[in-house]
């Protein structure tokens, strides 16, 4: 099933209903990047203009909000995938998505650490970021500018490791992006730093 489906699913189907519904999730995600995912649920529902009863309503506990935030949050990144091939060439694609890919990681990893990794949910979640990210990866080899050796699974588990650790500044993140993604060029493949998209 598509993310976006199961936040669909769970969507109120009356447009006042829907919009609450969206700016719990938006105040949420916004809460738990602050304050981590103990943020006060209260607060989050006063923040998007709701009573506590509306947030409970749509999200019954504090890890089905924290799961909906996840889901999407991983939808935007899947759909960025498609913009990207879409709009960019085969490298600047790749190397533009494994960019927004690492910074989501450094922000969000509070929400990883909150989720049942053994829930459907968090497969279909990890299943969707191989699923858009393996065209981007087989369109920049295809083109000779990423490595022929590697996986999208190699891609995913080293995002995963460098954003491991929090980065110290921004600066210091950006110079371990152009790492990462001078790692997953093709020899003699001069990389650009900080892709446009």
């Amino acid at each position: 099933m598509p993310l976006h489906d199961l936040l669909d699913e769970r969507r109120p189907h009356r447009a006042d209903a829907a919009r609450n519904f969206d700016a719990i999730l938006a105040t949420a995600r916004a809460e738990f990047t602050e304050h981590g995912t103990d943020a006060a649920l209260d607060d989050i529902a006063r923040r998007a203009g709701v009573g506590p009863a509306t947030l409970y309503r749509n999200f019954a506990t504090r890890g089905d909000l924290v799961e909906a935030v996840y889901v999407a949050e991983v939808d935007a990144l899947c759909q960025d995938a498609v913009r990207l091939a879409a709009e960019e060439e085969p490298w600047p694609a790749l190397a533009a998505w494994v960019r927004h890919f690492v910074t989501y990681m450094a922000t969000k990893r509070v929400l990883l650490d909150a989720l049942d990794r053994e829930s459907g949910t968090f497969r279909a979640c990890r299943d969707a970021l191989y699923e858009f990210g393996a065209p981007l990866l087989t369109r920049a080899q295809e083109s000779g500018h990423a490595r022929a050796d590697l996986t999208i699974d190699d891609v995913l588990r080293f995002i995963v490791g460098v954003t491991g650790a929090p980065f110290g500044s921004d600066g210091q993140r950006e110079r371990i992006l152009d790492i990462a993604v001078a790692g997953l060029a093709a020899p003699g493949v001069i990389t650009t730093s900080t892709p446009n998209a």
